[in-house]
């Protein structure tokens, strides 16, 4: 019984090493703004196909209106990432384990910074690779009022969770999108800034 006992703390360790080791390279590669290359075929796989979400009438897209059970407001394209999610207009707990959500400003693609929060899951809709993006990657943001609109990333920086200088709408007239998501443990927050292109 002590045999075993002893296996299973050293799995523990091994897995809080592991752990452990991973949060310390992600927040590296944040802090060097070097961008990975991740590849993401071992991905979680999401329960619905994107493309359900998306009808094509002509050239404009059509964003669905709901999302497991969640009221739509956008759709964001970050192909860097691989990743093609609806952005739930729900800003809760249980909306955002499930999808990206709107956490502040304007609606989508109109004047001022329209913020998005997600976990940092690796998951095809959520935030888990966002690190990665640097200065001059882009993103599109399409909803069903303005269409589809390109945001080029021009800042990317970590802030203590109670600094939201990131979510002012001081935006001299122009539309940008902010991302959101936790690094350091949950101690701060990675924030991704893009003006329309």
């Amino acid at each position: 019984m002590k045999k075993i006992l002893r296996w299973m703390i050293l799995i523990i360790l091994f897995l809080i090493l592991i752990f452990t080791l991973n949060g310390i390279y992600q927040e590296s590669q944040i802090e060097k703004g070097e961008s990975i290359q991740n590849s993401q075929n071992d991905e979680v796989k999401e329960e619905t196909n994107q493309e359900k979400n998306k009808q094509d009438i002509g050239t404009k897209v059509k964003v669905a209106e709901q999302y497991k059970g969640y009221k739509v407001a956008a759709n964001l394209k970050i192909e860097k990432l691989k990743i093609d999610t609806c952005v739930l207009e729900d800003y809760t707990k249980n909306a955002m384990e499930t999808c990206v959500t709107k956490f502040f400003g304007p609606n989508p693609n109109e004047i001022g910074n329209f913020c998005i929060t997600g976990h940092n899951y690796i998951t095809k809709n959520m935030f888990g690779y966002l690190y990665t993006l640097k200065n001059g990657d882009t993103l599109t943001l399409t909803d069903n009022q303005n269409g589809t609109i390109s945001y080029k990333i021009y800042h990317k920086y970590k802030a203590k969770a109670n600094q939201t200088y990131g979510l002012s709408q001081r935006t001299n007239g122009k539309r940008e999108v902010t991302l959101i998501t936790c690094c350091n443990y949950s101690n701060e927050r990675l924030i991704i800034k893009a003006r329309e292109i």
